[in-house]
């Protein structure tokens, strides 16, 4: 059976078609943030690698409130057209014009608060200012791409675009640090870079490729877009008011204690992970339902969906309680 070829499995599985190789894509991209973070303080030491950390979380704080409503429109309009059979390349091409305003109007804001973001969280770097611009021009492609492979069935490829993204930043890491590299640019720029590869891994294996099918307008593809960034920025932006606050309320001896926040903050994302990988199978799967009309299965699916919440949450604060600490200062000494 070839990927996102519909399954003949029975409609009622434990988890939605798609969680596992999503997840492992998943595991990989969050092993392979953590010892990003491991690997680039042993190469610029705590203190230097504040800027990282202060990019890191300035990019997840933005990228994603802007971009995931794009992804999972993309994904809910192409898994509605799937279950009708009809091809969804004019959805993916009324798309692109979107998300490219969307990246203009984070590119136009970065310029205009550049001399800020140099100066006040990026420790002078103009650099790792232009590798912020870079992400918001090298993450809208990777969110695009994750919308086609999702609503298209194509979770492998979902899998290995996470993957790919993950294991390019810490190779590029990896190599700098062997390297003897020690400025903060270079790294930057991994981060920044990371997602084309993940892009160009998805083209090259044609997971991304979409058949023509019937006009597409936008009202297919903005029904729900503008709730969906209003709750996507804020929901973005309060996960990591944290890490940005304490970057900017830090004296310039607080570097490696900011740093030592970024790394609690990122472990205690853990839980989120598990979540993701299971909201990326089933949000497509609710639209196919929703069109074919089986509300039934659809109340079904969402309840769960409603569990794994409820069971995320219960996980991450518990286990940041009991287990956190101790691992901070087994990876990240402290």
């Amino acid at each position: 059976m070839s990927e996102g070829q519909p399954s003949q499995q029975p409609s009622r599985v434990p988890l939605p078609e798609g969680t596992v190789p999503v997840g492992i894509g998943l595991f990989v991209a969050g092993i392979s943030s953590y010892a990003f973070f491991k690997v680039g303080q042993e190469a610029l030491g705590k203190e230097h690698f504040k800027p990282i950390v202060a990019l890191w979380f300035t990019t997840f704080a933005l990228v994603p409130g802007f971009f995931m409503p794009v992804e999972q429109e993309l994904g809910r309009a192409l898994a509605h057209r799937r279950a009708l059979g009809q091809g969804g390349l004019p959805v993916v091409r009324r798309m692109i014009p979107l998300a490219g305003v969307l990246a203009a109007i984070l590119v136009v804001g970065a310029l205009a608060a550049s001399s800020w973001l140099t100066n006040d969280m990026f420790e002078g770097y103009g650099i790792v200012t232009v590798a912020l611009i870079i992400t918001f021009l090298a993450y809208g492609p990777m969110h695009m791409a994750r919308g086609i492979a999702s609503g298209s069935g194509r979770f492998v490829t979902y899998g290995i675009v996470m993957g790919v993204d993950g294991a390019a930043r810490i190779t590029g890491c990896v190599v700098l640090w062997q390297l003897g590299v020690t400025s903060v640019g270079p790294y930057a720029l991994a981060v920044a870079l990371s997602p084309l590869v993940a892009v160009f891994a998805a083209t090259l294996r044609g997971g991304v490729r979409t058949e023509e099918g019937p006009p597409a307008t936008f009202a297919e593809i903005t029904p729900n877009l503008g709730w969906l960034l209003l709750g996507s920025i804020m929901g973005a932006a309060l996960v990591n008011a944290g890490p940005l606050g304490v970057d900017m309320l830090a004296s310039a001896s607080d570097a490696a204690r900011v740093t030592a926040f970024g790394n609690g903050v990122l472990l205690s994302r853990v839980p989120l992970f598990l979540f993701q990988a299971v909201q990326a199978a089933l949000l497509p799967r609710l639209a196919r339902l929703a069109a074919r009309g089986d509300l039934a299965e659809f109340r079904s699916a969402f309840t769960m969906l409603m569990y794994v919440v409820a069971g995320v949450a219960v996980l991450g604060t518990l286990g940041s309680f009991a287990v956190g600490p101790p691992i901070l200062d087994m990876v990240y000494d402290g």
